[in-house]
């Protein structure tokens, strides 16, 4: 579901970098005041819930390969907002540093995975969960199916945004300059997976950490449940752990998820619309495009437009394999643990940029 450089012409990547801004604004100014207390660890553990889980590569039909998000879990915990923030703060990271979605494509990716998935996974959690207690077996079939249903909204945009590709963009004889296949092929060759073993693998993600925080740490589910229910939770202040040492069993489960990621290596094949430009002029690729295509050829030659962006950005450590390690098993699990060192410090520094600033305008007042 990465779209990588090359797929959308600039002109989609410019609108949906222009229709995410206003959520990125907003999801900043409502976290903003938040930073400083124990949210930046929840912010930091579950943006790198997202980067790892994403790891995980599961096998597709018709030869692809697809993955869960983390968006249900991270709207269920951090909420609406942190949740577009922390799922696109994991997005851009893969994007800069690994090459898992392109650069010019980093706002439809974020737009689809980080907005219109935690919109949804907001809108069905709330709705399924109701009045419920923050405890009870509903939630965790409304989490499961808010995950279920935030993957497949926001693999339907992707599919959306590549079939439109053909429609608006190609050459004067008519052949597509970016995404080849058009809409009656890009959307069910998207959705099949997704509603079948990627959809099922959010479910379970989602559906199974909330049970388990049910049974940990309610608190960390209150965000998301009616005012009436949150107060029915009794967790005292002086109860709560705060900051780092509330979120360790999570970290402990991260690190182990992080040993595991190897595991993401054993599914053979590539992402449907994530093919190289070479991909085009490999007999071998070709067949598997065309396989997962409904059985239509891809072009002769690799689009003009997707051959011109695709080599865009370099990234430091592509396909999350460092090029200094042998070992791609070892390299999997390395990036993982830079990935995720780098969100730390990312969200450190949004945090700590977040209390200079309310410093300064502390002091500003005081001296007026």
């Amino acid at each position: 579901m990465h779209i990588p450089d090359g797929y959308l012409s600039p002109a989609t990547c410019a609108a949906l970098y222009a229709a995410a801004a206003p959520f990125w604004y907003v999801a900043l100014r409502r976290v903003k005041r938040l930073l400083h207390t124990r949210l930046v660890p929840q912010l930091s553990v579950f943006a790198a819930f997202s980067f790892v889980i994403m790891m995980f590569n599961l096998p597709l039909p018709g030869g692809t390969t697809g993955h869960a998000v983390g968006v249900g879990i991270a709207t269920i915990v951090l909420g609406l907002w942190g949740s577009m923030l922390a799922i696109s703060v994991a997005l851009l990271i893969q994007a800069i540093l690994f090459g898992d979605g392109g650069v010019t494509a980093f706002g439809a990716n974020a737009f689809n995975m980080a907005i219109v998935g935690s919109l949804v996974a907001y809108a069905v959690y709330r709705v399924v969960a109701g009045r419920a207690a923050v405890t009870a077996p509903r939630r965790v079939f409304a989490a499961a199916l808010a995950g279920y249903a935030a993957i497949n909204a926001a693999a339907l945009c992707a599919a959306i945004e590549f079939g439109i590709q053909p429609m608006f963009f190609h050459d004067e004889n008519g052949a597509p300059l970016y995404a080849p296949y058009p809409l009656h092929i890009a959307v069910p060759a998207m959705m099949i997976g997704h509603l079948t073993f990627a959809g099922l693998a959010e479910l379970i993600v989602t559906g199974g950490v909330v049970a388990y925080l049910q049974r940990t740490d309610v608190s960390l589910l209150k965000l998301t449940a009616p005012a009436s229910v949150r107060d029915a939770v009794r967790v005292g202040a002086d109860t709560v752990q705060s900051g780092w040492r509330a979120t360790r069993p999570l970290w402990m489960g991260l690190a182990l998820l992080m040993v595991l990621t190897p595991l993401g290596l054993l599914a053979a094949g590539t992402a449907w619309g994530e093919w190289g430009a070479e991909d085009f002029a490999d007999p071998a690729a070709r067949e598997q495009i065309a396989a997962a295509s409904h059985n239509q050829a891809p072009p002769a030659q690799p689009p003009a437009g997707l051959s011109r962006l695709a080599n865009l950005w370099t990234a430091p450590i592509p396909d999350y394999a460092p090029p200094f390690l042998k070992s791609a098993a070892f390299g999997y699990i390395m990036s993982a643990m830079v990935g995720t060192g780098i969100i730390i410090l990312v969200f450190f520094l949004i945090g700590w940029l977040t209390r200079v600033g309310h410093g300064s305008e502390r002091e500003s007042e005081g001296s007026v």
